[in-house]
């Protein structure tokens, strides 16, 4: 038991940026008003409440890097490299409180990312050479990291998770509720719609060295020792959910020996339950919003 504790504290501290306890604000979204925007058996808490999602975030920032306009913001402002796990906890939590939190707890959180956004202002040399100037909250760039978080979660979740209930459109059209609180565009409440979206910006990706000097950081992030080895083989996972075209732009290749692909799926299986071991089976933030639930459930009786 105090093994699982020791392992427990070490991955909270990687994942919320603390000194292993929960977040405040993950016990905080017990309290509230309403249900929020989603359910207990939602298709977002389906997917959301896995530990897939840590693949799903590796896919994400390695897609979402392929954008230059994307990748200048958060090279010009973020301190991803210096404090990369500081910016990890602040993306898990907005997540996590979109998911879990009431609506009023939703909206503070998107707008709260939208006015950090507020400052993100600069130029970059789009795909065809030319110089073009670039805004965080430009409609473009919000559809493009919304499209691509999608549809890296719902890879993930493909590969290494028992299929959403109902197919993966429900949780496409679940998530567009956070696409709308996050500015974006009309976006995508299918499969189809979201292959069509994300087929209109490939015209916008390149590759370039500062795409691959981000590829080599999300490859070895600065991670405890005893983490460094789950997290390869997480890598890998997310590498392996990448379509040809992603994988041609960003200069991966999947993990072969030789000809002989490597067993991949297996592996990053192991290790996703792994962490499951120690993180427990459901997230904190999903346990605080199923007591706000069953609290306002029995108010309401």
């Amino acid at each position: 038991m105090g093994a699982l504790m020791a392992l427990r504290r070490e991955l909270r501290k990687t994942l919320s940026a603390t000194g292993g306890e929960v977040p405040q604000w993950a016990l905080d979204l017990a309290e509230g008003k309403d249900e929020g925007f989603f359910a207990p058996g939602s298709a977002v808490w389906t997917v959301h409440g896995s530990v897939t999602t840590l693949v799903g975030g590796i896919r994400a920032l390695l897609v979402q890097s392929l954008h230059p306009g994307a990748l200048a913001g958060v090279d010009d402002f973020s301190m991803y490299r210096e404090r990369p796990l500081v910016r990890l906890a602040s993306t898990s939590r907005w997540i996590m409180t979109v998911t879990y939190g009431d609506t009023a707890a939703a909206h503070i959180a998107c707008e709260r990312i939208l006015k950090l956004h507020e400052r993100v202002r600069g130029t970059y040399t789009d795909a065809r050479g030319a110089t073009r100037s670039y805004y965080a909250n430009d409609p473009d760039l919000l559809s493009w990291v919304h499209l691509a978080f999608v549809e890296a979660f719902l890879a993930a979740h493909s590969a290494y998770e028992k299929p959403i209930p109902g197919g993966q459109d429900p949780y496409v059209a679940g998530w567009a509720k956070a696409g709308e609180l996050m500015q974006v565009p009309h976006p995508p409440r299918t499969r189809t719609e979201l292959d069509e979206q994300l087929a209109a910006f490939r015209p916008e990706l390149l590759h370039d060295a500062k795409v691959a000097e981000a590829v080599e950081f999300i490859r070895h992030p600065p991670l405890p020792r005893s983490q460094r080895l789950g997290y390869r083989i997480l890598f890998a996972g997310a590498v392996n959910t990448l379509e040809p075209h992603y994988l041609d732009l960003l200069g991966l290749k999947k993990p072969s020996l030789g000809p002989f692909p490597l067993p991949v799926r297996p592996a990053t299986r192991l290790v996703l339950a792994f962490v499951r071991l120690g993180l427990g089976p459901r997230p904190p933030s999903e346990i605080s919003a199923r007591r706000r639930i069953s609290r306002l459930s029995q108010q309401n009786a």
